[in-house]
């Protein structure tokens, strides 16, 4: 029996064996895919709900570890605990991942690398709500392999809502680890509190000829009010800052020695109106990251603030008990100031519409539109049909639409404003073009009562003029001012096609054993294919998965808790010489975690274990991903809710 099938017939009889009613909800209140709130089985889109409590429970230390493990994600991580991580959904760029919280766009203007320091306290956090596939008639640019949309406690929280939460914990390991995670909610008539903090350091990683380090913080306040029954504020402020090494991170060069700091600041205001059958909001964010890169000592370290102020416009109505509809408009404002890439900005603009329709007792049809308004480049009309049909245990849905993304500052100006620029690094062109994609997608759903739900879906993807980076000889650069005439340049570029197969299946169920005792447990399968019109593969498209499995598990029993992700990859295998370093055509990694509360469980202590086999792997080259790494530490909590 080859790896695969062990991996499959493992994850197999867990999965359809256990489960653990409040862990995965198996057919929810969503409002990702239509924007107002429908069950899942009515969207006709292939939907995963985690909610936030689950974080506390499985052996991850970050939001982007923690959507390593769910079905259908893939995180191509260059550094451990929130050091850096790119989302993949679909097998697109990291780029054509949307992230959002409580209705607001998080993606960065300078680049998508950035897109997962989601700048939230995890005690924050009462759902993730992750969409697979197209989206940008709904959500707009760069929402091209799926959205993930945060939502939290206070933004979600009800009037005369009544809960106390307060939890704290610390942790320590190899390498110098040491953890600290805060958190509280408070809510009471018309006013809910939530905040926290999230802490990640280590300084003894090994990276290519020295240690690495990290130092990442997270830390976010927010609050709702409720001005009478149907008019409420909420705001939120948070900071985020993420130091660490950066070596190899960007390029596969030997004189490559790089450190990174990024600290971001962020904001949003919410004031909403709502009644039986009618809502009104008006959301508006601003975002600013300044992000310090050293490529090695001997370098001008490169100098970025990026700002995104954005609004968005919302409008819901329920017409009838078969119709809704749903309007608004988004407005977003882009700068970026750089010693590296210059100063620029440029605004977009887009009003959409979508209609949800009940045809029939089973049948729901969703057509929906967009209209980009790009500044510098011509509008792009995005439409998209959404089919759902529920009947028994079963849903048949059915998607198809346009996605569009445009290029980032990175991808047109990067290392523009520099002098002279080493053999190997990433050029931007100031000239690319906005992406267009063509994706539809069938599949089905099947429910087991109301513990076992398996998911299978089939999708196609087409691309014209995808953005990706490609080696490129001097001769054939479109600027060659600060270049060098022997060098070889990772260009960004439009591909004039590039064609994406898939096919995957989720599966979750759901089970309380007795009383005292449960289990929950989900997996993801996920084949991929993907054709290019390029002879020279380009980096990021020929990086994603071929064949990915991740899978979680959580095992309660009286006061004891264990716990255990994994993830098998198969990929393309790649090499770069000058240092030593290799992609490997699969892995297996699993990690694990056993917890014992005291006191009514208040207290607890728990020992964890990453990586538990000790697998050598990286997810992109030159950037290797620690060892074992053995850590254990205590939590304290306390609820009071009525």
């Amino acid at each position: 029996m080859n790896t695969i099938s062990k991996v499959l017939t493992a994850i197999s009889l867990i999965t359809i064996s256990f489960a653990h009613a409040q862990e995965i909800e198996l057919d929810p209140i969503t409002v990702t895919a239509t924007l107002s709130q429908k069950r899942a089985s009515e969207t006709g889109r292939n939907i995963t709900i985690i909610k936030g409590e689950r974080i506390q429970n499985l052996p991850v230390h970050s939001l982007d570890e923690l959507l390593r493990y769910v079905p259908g994600v893939e995180i191509q991580a260059r550094g451990p605990m929130g050091s850096q991580s790119d989302i993949v959904l679909r097998g697109g760029t990291f780029q054509q991942v949307l992230v959002i919280l409580d209705g607001m766009r998080l993606n960065d203007p300078n680049t998508g690398h950035f897109n997962s320091y989601i700048p939230i306290a995890p005690s924050e956090i009462e759902r993730i709500e992750i969409l697979k596939g197209a989206s940008s008639a709904i959500h707009g640019a760069d929402a091209v392999g799926g959205v993930i949309y945060i939502i939290t406690k206070s933004f979600a929280a009800k009037q005369n809502q009544e809960q106390t939460h307060i939890s704290a914990g610390v942790s320590a390991g190899e390498y110098g680890f040491l953890n600290t995670d805060a958190g509280f909610f408070y809510s009471k008539n018309n006013l809910s509190i939530g905040g926290g903090v999230l802490t990640n350091n280590a300084n003894g990683v090994q990276q290519r000829g020295t240690k690495g380090f990290f130092h990442n913080t997270t830390a976010s306040v927010s609050a709702n009010y409720h001005l009478n029954s149907n008019w409420n504020i909420a705001y939120r402020t948070a900071y985020d800052k993420r130091d660490f090494s950066a070596q190899n991170f960007y390029t596969p060069n030997l004189s490559d020695t790089a450190t990174e700091q990024v600290t971001s600041l962020w904001n949003q205001l919410r004031i909403g109106y709502h009644t039986e059958k009618q809502s009104l909001s008006l959301n508006a964010g601003f975002k600013q990251v300044k992000d310090d890169f050293t490529y090695n000592k001997a370098s001008a370290p490169n100098k970025n603030i990026s700002q995104v102020f954005q609004a968005l416009l919302l409008y819901q109505n329920q017409l009838s008990s078969k119709t809704t509809l749903v309007t608004g408009m988004n407005f977003q404002q882009k700068v970026i100031r750089s010693n590296d890439r210059g100063n620029h900005s440029l605004y977009m603009a887009s009003p959409f519409v979508s209609v949800s329709q009940q045809i029939a007792q089973h049948f729901v049809v969703r057509p929906s539109v967009q209209l980009v308004l790009f500044e510098k480049i011509p509008a792009e009309f995005v439409p998209q049909l959404d089919l759902s049909y529920k009947i028994n245990n079963w849903q048949i849905r059915g998607s198809a639409g346009k996605t569009i993304r445009d290029a980032d500052f990175t991808e047109r100006y990067n290392n523009y404003n520099k002098p002279s620029i080493p053999n190997g690094q990433r050029v931007g062109y100031p000239g690319l073009k906005a992406e267009r994609s063509f994706s539809y997608e069938a599949g089905a759903d099947w429910f087991l009562q109301d513990k076992l739900k398996i998911s299978s879906t089939f999708f196609q993807r087409f691309h014209q003029r995808l953005i990706d980076y490609s080696n490129t000889e001097y001769g054939d650069m479109p600027r060659k001012e600060n270049l060098s005439p022997a060098g070889v340049y990772a260009l960004a570029k439009n591909i004039a096609t590039v064609n994406t197969s898939g096919f995957e299946t989720d599966i979750q169920y759901l089970h309380t054993l007795n009383e005292n005792q449960s289990i929950s447990a989900s997996a993801g399968f996920v084949w991929l294919n993907s054709k290019s019109s390029d002879t020279v593969p380009s980096f990021y498209i020929s990086s994603h998965a071929k064949f990915l499995t991740n899978f979680s598990l959580v095992y309660q029993c009286h006061n004891l808790t264990a716990s255990l992700t994994g993830l098998y990859k198969q990929r393309q295998e790649q090499s770069a010489s000058a240092i030593q370093a290799n992609i490997t055509p699969d892995y297996f990694i699993m990690n694990a975690k056993i917890e014992y509360a005291f006191f009514h469980k208040s207290l607890s202590v728990f020992a964890q274990a990453d990586n538990i086999f000790n697998r050598q792997y990286s997810d992109l080259l030159g950037t290797p991903m620690p060892g074992r790494w053995l850590m254990g530490g205590v939590k304290w909590q306390w609820k009071k809710s009525l």
